[in-house]
């Protein structure tokens, strides 16, 4: 059920990239853009969106979100590492994601390569955490215009996850998905999310030091 839009006089003051978006965009923004995932699964059904956005807008990807997640069946990565031309020409003609050719079989090869991964080294979300110290890049930018669209870690993260094999995951993909899943803070200050988001960074580094001394 979608929620009806707050007017402008009652709106909270947001990012500037949600003017007029959708009570799906807004609400995206409002719960989850910029909110620290610390979990595999999370970290990668968003390595598969943002390399489905490539040339393509967030709003595209978001509307066809659920369509994805039918279609790749919860994001599972050992149920995708197994599809082969059969299930490929299905999603060729599945008009609730991208109908793209590359950009599905490399979702399909990313999921191979993320099972290796998780095979010879274990806990990806936690290596995709390491290129920014394992906690989130707090930013304090006023204006749309700075924000970066690359960083010296995406480009690090990049250079890492095509050597292990993966497709579309360029420095600028990686970025975005570091904004997306809480590596970065790129909620504007004058966004009510940006203090907001600040603040679940610092209860789940205090929460992750509370594990740590409890295995000591």
């Amino acid at each position: 059920m979608t929620t009806r839009k707050a007017t402008p006089a009652t709106a909270p003051a947001r990012c500037r990239w949600t003017l007029n978006g959708s009570d799906l965009y807004l609400e995206y923004h409002d719960t989850e853009w910029g909110v620290p995932a610390w979990d595999d699964a999370t970290q990668f059904e968003f390595l598969i969106l943002e390399g489905a956005q490539a040339g393509l807008s967030w709003a595209t990807i978001l509307n066809k979100r659920e369509g994805y997640r039918e279609a790749f069946q919860g994001f599972d990565p050992e149920r995708m590492a197994r599809y082969g031309k059969r299930e490929i020409t299905k999603l060729m003609n599945n008009p609730g994601i991208v109908r793209n050719r590359l950009k599905i079989e490399a979702a399909i090869g990313n999921a191979r390569a993320y099972l290796e991964f998780q095979e010879s080294q274990g806990g990806f979300a936690r290596h995709l955490w390491s290129f920014v110290g394992g906690q989130p890049l707090q930013h304090d930018i006023r204006l749309h215009e700075r924000v970066p669209a690359t960083s010296p870690e995406s480009d690090a993260l990049s250079k890492d996850l095509k050597r292990r094999g993966f497709r579309f995951v360029g420095s600028t993909i990686l970025y975005a998905h570091m904004q997306a899943t809480g590596m970065v803070n790129d909620h504007l200050t004058g966004c009510f999310r940006h203090q907001e988001v600040k603040l679940l960074a610092r209860r789940s580094e205090a929460g992750a030091a509370r594990q740590a001394r409890a295995r000591r």
